[in-house]
């Protein structure tokens, strides 16, 4: 009997449990939507965003690992925005829109003739994967300084997009200027491969994949959050780890 009681009452707990799912589902569907997803949702990144944020230590850094460890075979973590013929080096520039609005523009030895930076950090991407893997650049810190882009700094965000504009990210300031972020033109000691974004991309170690845009075309400052492609899709806008 005693059996037959607690069945019967797991029973209906489920039942009523379910019912609460759907009913739920049913009310966050019917939700206005917030940058993409429904209100509750936004409202749940943005509070797990908001405690990230206050956990963040820019003078942490992420650790790093000797270049033996680094995997030869790297794994490509997505190709939106690489679908565009590439153009030559010789002819490419990267747009970096000031604060005043005029647009500078830079080739690759612009940005070469800064200090050579290396990182061999764990990439984790959001599909549950990770690979140490070992990237060469400049620091993103460092190019600002040295091209005199230091007011552009104190805006709370910048904002990155890839030439043919499908794909493009927004990246708070703190993360963006820590000191391990590179605008990284090699890996694993040769030129960017197409897919992984030749010839210029972002590493951002304290962020997943999804932040660590490819083929970099523009990069621009704001004190409002950028768009950014997945957060438009439900994802966390931070994504840091």
């Amino acid at each position: 009997m005693e059996v037959k009681t607690k069945s019967i009452f797991a029973f209906c707990f489920f039942i009523l449990a379910f019912a609460a799912g759907i009913s739920i589902w049913i009310y966050i569907r019917k939700e206005p939507k917030d940058n993409g997803i429904p209100t509750a949702l936004r409202k749940g990144l943005k509070t797990d965003e908001a405690l990230f944020s206050s956990l963040y230590n820019e003078s942490k850094p992420v650790k790093t690992y000797p270049k033996s460890e680094a995997v030869k075979n790297v794994r490509v973590n997505g190709n939106i925005g690489l679908h565009n013929k590439i153009v030559d080096t010789a002819t490419w520039r990267l747009q970096v829109v000031r604060k005043a609005g005029d647009t500078l523009f830079f080739s690759l030895d612009d940005i070469k003739k800064l200090p050579r930076t290396d990182v061999v950090f764990d990439f984790k991407c959001i599909e549950g994967w990770s690979q140490k893997t070992w990237w060469t650049g400049v620091r993103f810190s460092d190019f600002l300084q040295y091209y005199h882009l230091n007011n552009e700094a104190s805006f709370k965000y910048a904002g990155l997009i890839t030439p043919d504009k499908e794909y493009y990210v927004g990246i708070d300031m703190p993360s963006i200027i820590h000191p391990q972020t590179l605008l990284c033109y090699e890996m694993n000691g040769k030129p960017l491969p197409v897919d992984q974004g030749y010839p210029l991309r972002l590493i951002i170690p304290v962020k997943y994949g999804i932040k660590h845009l490819k083929r970099i075309g523009t990069i621009f400052f704001s004190n409002e959050k950028p768009r950014d492609y997945w957060a438009e899709r439900g994802y966390d806008y931070y994504a840091g780890h």
